[in-house]
């Protein structure tokens, strides 16, 4: 699966009694796809993930997965403390043709996983996931919620296993995006389908190219199957593959330092400014891709301030508020978070005032 592009980090919406509001996110998701996302990320930190119980992480995937365009890429938030829960989730978001698993860092008992220099733990960890994964894997490092971070020379380790693509890093310092290039240089290289103009091709789309092949010779006239015509021959695609090699490919959690970090490296971002503001985001990395520098910088610094304000200092409240006046379902968080005060809010809109996509 390449990796290229910004990707949003999607809340969900909650109704005023804390149950979620699933026809909202479907609507959420409907629109995010018509912006120029490379794809979404559902159930991560910003999706308040760790606040659903089973029944509703399940639920959050398949409506997801249902209102998502077939052509943009759906990454699986998958955190459990246990291998066994993890790949239980992993293997539903994979019946649900999800592309990737986005697998946090276990960490509730990190004093006996760092007792040892080389993390045996957390390398066992990783390893046995993917090994059993249905999905192909992205390790996710957050350490302003796990307090872990995922070490660079662990993270090398792992790029060698044949069923893990990447990592999320959100620890927001580019010079460890840059360490994590280096580290993972060396590792294998694999080939992945992509469009003729080099984007994703993502499991929905080979699928409904399947099904379309299946049902034109379903369809095919009674004459010409008389006639001995059309069982081997399927129809020509709706769309041409070619294939393309990439390497351990890294991208960043921070919107503060989406441009240094593409400049040190990165494939692109995995974001929660871009829940609530997907054009801007994505501007700053199609302009780095067009090798524009002083746009590029133009954009980044365009975002600074909000992002610093709303993803760094305010969270979640902060996301979900931004969300609301951008447009998309934001709404309440889950307690024990609380919604932001009339000050926090006056805060966010001034921050916006010129960042409406």
């Amino acid at each position: 699966m390449l990796l290229e592009g910004v990707f949003a980090a999607i809340p969900t919406p909650f109704q005023a009694d804390g149950r979620p509001h699933w026809h909202n996110l479907e609507r959420n998701v409907e629109r995010y796809c018509r912006s120029p996302l490379a794809g979404l990320v559902v159930l991560g930190s910003t999706g308040e993930a760790v606040m659903l119980n089973d029944e509703e992480t399940r639920e959050a995937l398949r409506v997801a997965r249902d209102a998502a365009a077939d052509d943009r890429i759906l990454i699986a938030g998958i955190g459990h403390e246990s291998l066994i829960e993890t790949l239980k989730r992993i293997e539903h978001a994979a019946s649900l043709d999800y592309d990737l698993a986005l697998v946090r860092t276990p960490h509730f008992y990190r004093p006996q996983m760092l007792r040892s220099q080389r993390a045996a733990e957390m390398l066992n960890y990783y390893r046995m996931v993917a090994d059993a994964s249905a999905l192909p894997v992205l390790l996710y490092s957050i350490p302003a919620y796990t307090a872990y971070e995922l070490p660079v020379e662990i993270i090398a380790e792992l790029s060698g296993h044949s069923n893990i693509y990447g990592i999320k890093d959100s620890g927001g310092k580019p010079e460890r995006i840059a360490a994590i290039v280096a580290a993972t240089a060396s590792s294998p290289r694999r080939n992945v389908a992509v469009t003729a103009i080099f984007t994703a091709v993502t499991s929905r789309m080979l699928n409904a190219q399947a099904e379309a092949a299946g049902l034109a010779a379903a369809l095919m006239p009674a004459d010409a199957l008389m006639a001995g015509v059309g069982y081997a021959t399927a129809p020509p695609p709706s769309f041409k593959t070619r294939m393309r090699e990439v390497g351990f490919q890294v991208l960043c959690g921070s919107a503060q330092t989406l441009l240094p970090s593409l400049t040190a490296g990165a494939t692109g971002g995995v974001l929660a400014m871009a829940s609530f503001a997907p054009q801007a985001c994505a501007e700053i990395y199609m302009a780095w891709k067009d090798r524009d520098a002083t746009l590029a910088e133009e954009k980044q610094q365009r975002i600074l301030n909000a992002a610093d304000l709303i993803c760094g200092r305010l969270g979640i409240p902060g996301v979900k508020y931004a969300c609301d006046l951008n447009g998309y379902y934001g709404g309440s968080p889950r307690l024990p978070l609380l919604p932001l005060t009339a000050d926090e809010r006056d805060e966010v809109e001034r921050s916006l005032h010129n960042i409406r996509q």
